[in-house]
Order: structure tokens, then sequence, then C-alpha cells
């Protein structure tokens, strides 16, 4: 990955070996997500999503929807719903409004997904990833090409990306 090798000394601020600095995340996350590629962002993003420091899936997903415009929702949403399947709505508490926005549509446009609350994302997320684990690299997949909305996540959940980068990194 030569395109990181410039950034080989910020990366190995979050290897294992060193404590992780979420105090410059924001920034350091800023440089490595303008020379990584996608892919690379979408595997820290996951570490994210899995880890045990940071809240669940669910919320996490719910707090990046809520950050997000209508295409980004809407996109997120079909993802979910694609995994979830259209029964799995009935199951849900927040099942029956999410059904009367899409007023049987098979995806959800930017101005549908603008009417859902995070709430529910939330609890769409957290089923989604229940009945179907590669929801993770999925979302984590579309929300790698937004780092802008990762940074939402706070410092700690970016060292947590970084942390997985480097750890890359060091593998090629």
């Amino acid at each position: 990955m030569p395109l990181l090798d410039s950034l080989k000394d910020v990366l190995n601020q979050y290897s294992k070996s060193s404590p992780q600095n979420s105090a410059n995340a924001t920034g350091h996350f800023d440089e490595v997500s303008q020379a990584a590629p996608p892919s690379l962002i979408a595997e820290g993003l996951a570490a994210v999503f899995q880890s045990d420091q940071t809240p669940a899936f669910g919320n996490l997903v719910g707090k990046l929807f809520s950050q997000s415009n209508g295409e980004q929702k809407a996109g997120l949403l079909n993802q979910l719903l694609a995994s979830v399947g259209p029964s799995a709505l009935s199951q849900l508490a927040s099942g029956g409004a999410l059904a009367s926005v899409l007023g049987g549509a098979k995806q959800i446009t930017p101005e549908q997904a603008n009417q859902i609350s995070p709430d529910v994302v939330q609890q769409i997320a957290t089923h989604a990833e229940k009945n179907d684990p590669s929801i993770i690299d999925k979302a984590s997949a579309f929300y790698a090409e937004h780092p802008t909305l990762i940074k939402t996540l706070g410092g700690a959940a970016l060292s947590i990306a970084l942390a997985r980068v480097a750890e890359r990194q060091k593998a090629a």
C-alpha cells in the first residue's frame, strides 16, 4: 500500500504496540481516508462496528443515519431492508410506521428516508445484524464512501478504525 507509506508515522501511533491517541484521531483519520482506498476504510469501520469498546452496531448506525443526508439515508435503509426482508418488518416494534412510510415501495427514496427516525433505523440495524451478520460489512462499505460521516462517531471509534488500518498496513 504505497499510498499509505507517507502516513506510516501517523499509523504507527495506532498500532497495538502504541497507545491509541483519540485526541488527534479526527485529523489523522482525515489524512488516512484521503490516501487509503475505501475498502481499507471499510475494514476499519467494520472493526468499530464489531468492537466491544464502542456501542452496539445498531446504535452506531442510528447515529450515522442521524447525520446523513436524504440520499445517504435512503442508501443505508435500502441495504438494511434487503438484509431483513419485508416480512421481518412486522416483527419490529416500529415496522408498522416504516411500512406506512414505504407505502409498498420496494426502494426507499431520499424523501421517504428523511421521514424515518434514527431510533427506527437502530432497531432495523440491530435486527439486520442478527438476521444477516454480513450487514456489518455492507454498512461499512457504504459508509466508507462517506468518511466525513464516520468522523461523527468520535475519537475513540476513529482510533479503532485507524488501528485496523495500521494493522493492515504492517501486514502489507
